[in-house]
């Protein structure tokens, strides 16, 4: 086999396209191993003026060599005796049929036609193509150092004419040698038998990081026939490690008895595979792994840990851990029983580490701040909750308080029942434990009363048949109250009512009649003093003593006057 560079075959393909066109020779193409149609005169000889036509071609030293003849009317004689023979055939248009087409067919080839007196010749150029056999990456590496210029392979393009051009690509885009990153050396071989070009092209190529998933082809685009593609390589990327992350893998929060996982990655290809790992100054070294497993955490756990390359501990990452913990402690708590009136000390202890928030509760209904009993009540009793929150920590504590004490009667009240047939008796009472109530009287119980807060109120009806004294007695295991009420019977107050109507009704009537009598007295004493006076006048005229005498009764008489018109104001 010949080797030869591509510009080199090139440039003999060229060169001889120059020359044939120069030569103004016509040109035929065949493709290589198939019948090759060579016409006469481009096919324009009329077979009917020809009386002889004969094909030639010229050899290697340029000389000429017989293929065949034809006379009119007759079967062509084949003359040649080479390579030729059996190889050669006349159409009926006279144009020159060579089977089994070979790069050695790449001559010029002469048609002689006889016509009449005339003879003429019509050379003809041939030219053989054959695309590539096929395209295929070879000597692939294995893996490629980045900043290294590193062979990747080899690309082959077997028994092509002209020998065939190869691209490379990387992700569909060609790649082309700038002297650095990518080197392409490129060589072609020539068949001494056939004469085809196999051409083979091998890429040097420094990879990068972001090279680890690409994809390398390379591809052809020959004169005949459609564009070759091989199929894809990838290549391992090897590299240092550059950089090396700490990563903590755990449940959020991390809470003590917990679990936590360090994993150490770096980035380096291929990656490390054992690795240091810095626990608060312990040194634990794991083999063909790149986690270590903290089990049962605790708040001690809190704190900076580290890994790094066993090869390189300079290589390091860091990493803080942070375990959550939140404890309360109230005091007291469970169930807490107190006397009314008395204090209650209530302490809640925070352990947190960090900023909490507590809520409270009271019989699930939420409270406004905290509770606080400096003189207990009745109504502080109850089931008490508080919940202590930190991000999504919680925790809980509760007590339920039962205030007791003596009962006490703080109302006893009477009314009449809507049907006016009944009256009910209502006695209003707080103490605890529940205190039960009883009646100096006999009745039917409307309502015993739900024990609310220390409260209960309890209602009876009755109907009297005379004036009662009803007591009621309320009373637990702490003491006794009691607290009594006149109730007067129904009778006796229908009874009454009616009198209160009838005396009213006289006293109205009797006040009317002495107003009317005062009135008109008053008016009768009045005329008659009138009268007297004027009388008097005229007789005190005659005498000095009748005079003086009749002064002290007209004094009396005004004395009267006066009274009576009081009475009558009143």
């Amino acid at each position: 086999m010949h080797l030869l560079s591509a510009s080199c075959v090139g440039a003999l393909l060229i060169s001889a396209l120059l020359c044939q066109a120069a030569a103004g020779l016509e040109t035929v193409s065949g493709l290589y191993g198939e019948t090759l149609v060579i016409p006469c005169n481009n096919g324009a000889i009329k077979a009917e003026d020809v009386f002889i036509t004969k094909w030639k071609y010229d050899d290697k030293e340029g000389r000429a060599g017989d293929l065949l003849v034809r006379q009119k009317g007759q079967n062509a004689s084949i003359s040649a005796t080479d390579e030729y023979k059996g190889r050669v055939s006349m159409a009926a248009n006279a144009s020159l049929l060579l089977s089994a087409a070979k790069l050695t067919d790449q001559r010029k080839f002469t048609c002689m036609v006889v016509a009449g007196a005339d003879i003429s010749e019509y050379p003809v150029n041939v030219v053989i193509y054959k695309a590539p056999a096929g395209l295929k990456i070879s000597d692939q590496a294995d893996e490629l150092e980045i900043g290294k210029l590193t062979k990747l392979g080899t690309c082959i393009a077997h028994h092509a004419n002209p020998a065939a051009n190869i691209t490379w690509l990387k992700n569909n885009k060609p790649l082309m040698a700038d002297g650095e990153g990518i080197s392409i050396h490129t060589s072609v071989f020539v068949d001494q038998d056939t004469g085809l070009s196999t051409t083979s092209s091998t890429l040097e190529y420094s990879a990068k990081k972001e090279d680890s998933d690409a994809q390398f082809t390379c591809s052809t685009q020959h004169v005949v026939g459609t564009e070759l593609v091989s199929s894809p390589v990838s290549m391992t990327i090897t590299y240092s490690t550059e950089n090396i992350v700490l990563q903590v893998i755990a449940q959020e929060p991390l809470v003590e008895g917990d679990n936590v996982t360090l994993k150490c990655m770096a980035d380096g290809n291929p990656a490390p595979t054992s690795f240091n790992f810095h626990l608060k100054g312990e040194l634990v070294k794991v083999e063909n792994a790149d986690n270590y497993t903290i089990t049962n955490v605790s708040r001690d756990t809190t704190g900076e840990y580290k890994c790094s390359l066993i090869d390189d501990p300079s290589m390091e990452a860091s990493k803080d851990v942070t375990v959550q913990y939140l404890d309360i402690n109230l005091n007291p708590s469970g169930n807490i029983v107190k006397r009314a009136e008395e204090a209650l000390d209530l302490t809640l202890q925070i352990d947190s580490s960090g900023e909490s928030k507590v809520s409270w509760t009271k019989d699930n209904v939420k409270l406004d701040k905290a509770p606080k009993f400096t003189k207990l009540v009745y109504s502080d009793s109850g089931s008490y909750e508080c919940e202590v929150t930190m991000g999504l920590l919680s925790r809980r504590a509760s007590f339920e308080l039962v205030v007791e004490g003596a009962p006490v009667i703080r109302q006893l009240s009477k009314r009449l029942d809507k049907d006016g047939q009944h009256k009910v008796l209502i006695c209003e009472a707080e103490g605890s434990p529940r205190p039960d109530v009883f009646w100096s009287i006999n009745g039917t119980v409307l309502d015993e009363g739900h024990f609310i807060n220390g409260k209960i109120t309890h209602k009876i009806s009755v109907v009297p048949s005379a004036n009662l004294t009803v007591s009621c007695t309320v009373s637990n295991s702490f003491g006794v109250d009691t607290k009594a009420i006149n109730v007067s019977s129904l009778i006796e107050e229908v009874r009454m009512d009616k009198q209160d109507q009838s005396d009213d009704s006289d006293q109205t009537k009797l006040v009317v009649g002495v107003v009317v009598g005062l009135l008109i007295a008053t008016l009768v004493i009045g005329v008659a003093y009138w009268a007297y006076s004027r009388k008097s006048k005229q007789g005190s005229w005659k005498t000095g003593e009748k005079e003086c005498g009749s002064s002290e009764e007209e004094k009396k008489l005004e004395e009267k006057v006066e009274e009576n018109s009081q009475k009558a104001e009143v």
